[in-house]
Formats: structure tokens, sequence, C-alpha cells
């Protein structure tokens, strides 16, 4: 069973389904989202996820997946994702 969740843990992969429907495995958390925006670390790395109208269907820690729904513009791999640049994307939404 120890090994089980080991595998289960350590794959990542993205499905995407007639742009807007995502299966992510593999998301280690969410560090923020709104309808617009998801960035989550996954077992590979950050994704940005882009699109209208986003919102999360099914969230499973233990397994580390997560469904999303909404119309998806675009999803980027970025090598570090620093505070601040989170806070300035806050602040950058908030002055729109």
């Amino acid at each position: 069973m120890e090994n089980e969740m080991n595998l289960s843990t350590s794959n990542h992969s993205v499905s995407i389904n007639e742009r807007n429907n995502l299966i992510i495995t593999g998301v280690k958390k969410i560090d923020s989202f709104d309808n617009e925006e998801f960035l989550m670390e996954t077992t590979m790395g950050y994704i940005v996820i882009k699109g209208k109208d986003l919102e999360i269907i099914k969230l499973d820690t233990f397994k580390q997946n997560v469904s999303i729904k909404g119309m998806v513009d675009s999803l980027n791999y970025i090598e570090h994702a620093s505070k601040k640049e989170e806070s300035d994307n806050l602040f950058t939404k908030l002055f729109k």
C-alpha cells in the first residue's frame, strides 16, 4: 500500500477535453486561483492555467488530482513562482 501511495503522488499528467474540462494529476498544492487564472505546484514544477469562467469541480488531496472546468486559453509551466510575482499579480488584478 505504501508503494501504491508513492506511485500515485509522483505521476503528473494533464488531460484537456474540448478546451473546457481539465484533469491534472500530481498536484502538490494550489497557490492561487480565481475564475481567470490558476497557479499550482505539481510534481513537475509550477503550472499556470488561464481562461474564462474557470472553477474547481473536484479536488482530491489524497490522490493529488484536480478537475477544472471553464474555457482554457493557455497552460504554461514556469520554473519558479516567487511570492513577489504572486503579489504583483494580485495588485495588477486589483487595479485593472
